[in-house]
Parts: C-alpha cells; structure tokens; sequence
C-alpha cells in the first residue's frame, strides 16, 4: 500500500469518528447548554490530553511552533465545537451533515494557499463536482434556500480545516496524538474558566444518555479521532486525503437515521454514491507537492 492509499484509510477511521458529532450534539443539546457542551468537551478533552503528554513524556513545543497550536486551537477546539453545537440546537443533524459536505473543498483551498501544495486542474474540477453534488443536495433538502443556521455551519466547517490543515502539516514533523493534545492543553485555561460559567447544578440529573453523548464528544470527535484524522494527513498529504471528508456527510446522515430516527431516503443513497464516486475519482488525480 503506497502513502497516499494508507494515508486515506487512516483519515478514514479519523472521519467515522467525526461523522457521529452531529447526531450526538443533537442529543446532548436536549439537556446541556451548547455553550457548556462546547467548552465542557474541550475541557475533559484537555484533562485527558494532558495525562496523555505526561505518561508518553513529550516535549513541550518551542516558540516557533506556539503560534501554529494557537491556530489549531482556534479552529478545532473553540470554531467548529461552538459554531456546530449552536446550530444543533436549532437545526437538524442531517442538514448539517450535508452543509459540511463543503469542508474537502475549503480544506484542499486552504491547503494549496498555506502550504503549495499544487493539485492538477483534474484534481480541482473533480473537487468542485464532490462540492456541488452537496450543495445541490442541501437546496434539495432545504427548499432552495440558505438560513441562519448553515451560516453557523460553514463557519463551523472552515474553522474546522483551518485547524486540519494547520495540525495535518506539523503532524508531518511531530507525533500527530500530541499535536491535538497541545492544541488542547494550551486551550484548557479558557475551556476550564467557561465551563464553570456556563455549567448548571440542574446538569447532574440530566441522565445516563445525556452525560454518555457529552463524554463520547468529549474523547473521541475531540481528541482520539484527530490522532487518525491528523496522521493520515500527514502520511497522504493534505490535499489527498482531504477528499475522504466527502463521504462524511452521508456517514452522518446513517447514524442519524439510528441515534434520531432521521429518515434514510433513496434520494440520500443516490447522492452517496455519487459523492464516494468523485473520491475515488480524485485518488486517481495527481497533485504535486512543493
């Protein structure tokens, strides 16, 4: 298996975890704030994390490199968790999951205007089909129109790439599990103060289902899924692997047919197939790394 195949798979099991985020933010947001599920994750997150960079003794970053993880955190640890969470409670996890079908597409942007890499023009009109497909998916689902709450979701979405771009490039030259857990440990003073602010003594009684959601979103889609998601980057380029995103929102939409009873229609297995077509298709583009 060459770097790019391998990479792509490690991505993979990254996107499985990340795909479930939404339907369980649509349950934790029945009994929680989402401003303390937000911060609260990130902070149980970050304690974790920093057991883990304590018993794997990993050096602390330099200066050089501190900028980078205050980026990440932007992103993946305070952008996306909030933006996200807030329109959970509002919207539906399955016209989420296809708002966010747009992120490879941000993802691939960001990447060529950050780091060069150079994906061929087969590349970039397979990307922008991927794209489309979602896009023409979500006016299907949603009436021919945008609203509020897909603006909190695209920029749930690009928040969450600058983080993958920024933490899939210095995965490449440190552990990708402590680049995320730095990422998380710098953030936890902020996380740990807004927590305590946001947090109710109501949430005790909030129930077995409401507290297992927030701890899966606690260690999982916050902390052990970028441990794939970041290395599989790192291992395929971020241009390549980027394009596995694509399948996530249909990913979503399965598990929201499970955890919320959220319709599976033909017309979402259509659109399925074809956006797992136009990643297939992509591997096969070249991109040029500089």
């Amino acid at each position: 298996m060459n770097k790019e195949s391998k990479g792509m798979l490690i991505g993979f099991i990254g996107i499985l975890i990340f795909s479930l985020t939404l339907p369980v933010s649509k349950i934790a947001v029945l009994s929680f704030d989402p401003y303390f599920i937000a911060y609260g994750r990130a902070t149980l997150a970050g304690l974790v994390a920093l057991a883990y960079l304590i018993y794997k003794k990993e050096p602390i970053p330099g200066k050089v490199d501190f900028i980078k993880f205050v980026v990440i955190a932007l992103g993946v640890v305070f952008g996306f968790p909030i933006f996200t969470t807030v329109a959970m409670a509002h919207g539906s996890s399955s016209h989420g999951a296809v708002i966010l079908g747009m992120m490879p597409l941000a993802t691939t942007v960001i990447g060529v205007l950050r780091f060069k890499e150079r994906p061929s023009l087969g590349f970039w009109l397979v990307s922008l089909l991927g794209a489309g497909l979602v896009v023409m998916y979500a006016l299907l689902k949603n009436a021919g129109s945008f609203t509020y709450i897909d603006g909190l979701l695209v920029l749930g979405g690009i928040s969450a790439c600058i983080g993958y771009v920024e933490g899939g490039e210095l995965s490449r030259k440190m552990n990708p599990r402590a680049v995320i857990s730095w990422a998380l440990v710098i953030s936890l003073p902020v996380n740990i103060l807004m927590t305590w602010l946001t947090y109710s003594p109501d949430y005790i009684a909030a129930g077995a289902i409401a507290w297992t959601s927030f701890i899966y979103l606690s260690l999982f889609p916050m902390f052990l899924g970028f441990f794939f998601w970041y290395e599989g980057l790192a291992v395929g380029g971020i241009a390549r692997v980027s394009q596995v995103q694509l399948i996530q929102p249909f990913c979503t939409l399965v598990a929201a047919s499970i955890l919320l009873d959220d319709s599976l229609t033909v017309m979402n297995l259509i659109f399925a197939m074809l956006v797992v077509s136009t990643v297939i298709l992509g591997k096969r583009m070249l991109v040029k790394r500089v």
